[in-house]
């Protein structure tokens, strides 16, 4: 009998994360945990103590939860960079730092940073999201390096611009604009970008890589 793996998503309500728990639930062997903030609020240790004391182990964490708070630099206020970094980027630090006690201890796990385009080539209006995305990355790839020699897998996936209620409040102009910067002229989908993060967990030699999951090739 093979033991399940336990599977952790992080902002389990949004588009993407609906997605990728139904591509580990169609797929035997995994117990899916998607908690919203209602039950497991990133930002807080305490709730994410908390929540992780709740289930009986993490294999894999996929570290989804986030927010967008766009607005010219000048006219960005403190609660609202604040609140980005502390969702986006803090919140994957408190959740990898309570997965990792059992994953090093067992010399085995996977830990999933859902980034974004944004961290490399970021728009004008989005320092926040982009610092926070960028943070992530490099703690994906210091990350790695660390737990390496303990087994475990540490990656960063950026799933592209997708059509969901975190983008839905853009202009057709401005999503328009995007979409002409894809070469193939068309955006993933959730339901892509979870059946690639559900084979990259599947997966035992990758680490520390960064994946792009569109077909925007731009270098600046």
């Amino acid at each position: 009998m093979h033991t399940l793996r336990h599977v952790v998503i992080t902002g389990g309500k949004g588009d993407l994360a609906r997605s990728i728990a139904k591509a580990f639930r169609n797929q035997e062997g995994f117990a899916v945990h998607a908690p919203g903030r209602s039950e497991m609020d990133v930002r807080s240790a305490d709730s994410v103590r908390g929540y992780f004391a709740s289930i009986p182990r993490v294999d894999i964490l996929i570290n989804n939860a986030g927010i967008i708070r766009d607005a010219p630099f000048v006219r960005m206020t403190e609660g609202s960079w604040e609140e980005v970094i502390k969702t986006n980027l803090r919140g994957a630090f408190l959740c990898s730092r309570e997965a990792l006690r059992g994953m090093s201890r067992r010399c085995r796990g996977h830990i999933i940073q859902i980034g974004s385009h944004s961290a490399l080539h970021p728009p004008a209006g989005q320092a926040n999201y982009a610092a926070a995305k960028a943070g992530l990355m490099g703690m994906t790839r210091s990350l790695a390096k660390e737990l390496g020699g303990r087994n475990i897998q540490v990656n960063c996936v950026f799933p592209g611009f997708l059509e969901t209620k975190m983008t839905a409040h853009l202009s057709p102009d401005t999503v328009e604009r995007v979409r002409k910067s894809h070469a193939l002229g068309r955006f993933n989908t959730p339901t892509e970008a979870a059946g690639f993060i559900l084979w990259l967990a599947g997966t035992e030699n990758l680490s520390g890589q960064v994946f792009q999951l569109d077909s925007r090739t731009d270098t600046g």
